[in-house]
């Protein structure tokens, strides 16, 4: 049984955007899984879930691919530190940062782990970020613009 609950859970969270144990302990209560919180809690431990940034700026569950969760915050902190200003043409971002912090903030952003980008390019105070579609470029932005307030 908990060989199927984790495969439910790891279908879940890459179906739907689950934050929190509460979302995760509804979705599998429709799955037909009754199950606690507690149990939830240690499923999530043993997949060794982590929360990271979707292309709209929220934090959700995913699997950790060597990243810690914990790390997320610093990343974002790097970020918000370093970034002035984002602005898409197409579906390339432009993300001006102060002087000699384009290198942190790209790596900050790589880190973030953001659905649909493609790749980064960091200069001094420049970054370029290629995302798939013009429309999660313009998600990018405005979750940018919210991390950067």
């Amino acid at each position: 049984m908990k060989k199927k609950r984790h495969e439910t859970i790891i279908r879940l969270i890459e179906q739907y955007c689950l934050s929190t144990q509460t979302d995760l302990l509804e979705k599998l209560k429709e799955e037909g899984f009754d199950t606690t919180q507690a149990t939830i809690s240690r499923d999530i431990k043993d997949l060794r879930l982590v929360k990271k940034v979707d292309e709209m700026g929220r934090s959700r569950y995913a699997v950790d691919n060597g990243d810690s969760g914990e790390l997320l915050g610093k990343y974002k902190s790097i970020f918000s530190h370093s970034v002035i200003s984002a602005d898409f043409a197409g579906n390339t971002l432009v993300i001006k940062c102060y002087t000699g912090m384009a290198q942190a903030a790209c790596a900050a952003l790589d880190s973030m782990h953001w659905e649909g980008l493609v790749g980064t390019l960091a200069g001094d105070d420049t970054i370029f970020a290629l995302c798939r579609t013009p429309e999660l470029a313009a998600k990018m932005q405005d979750a940018i613009n919210e991390i950067i307030g």
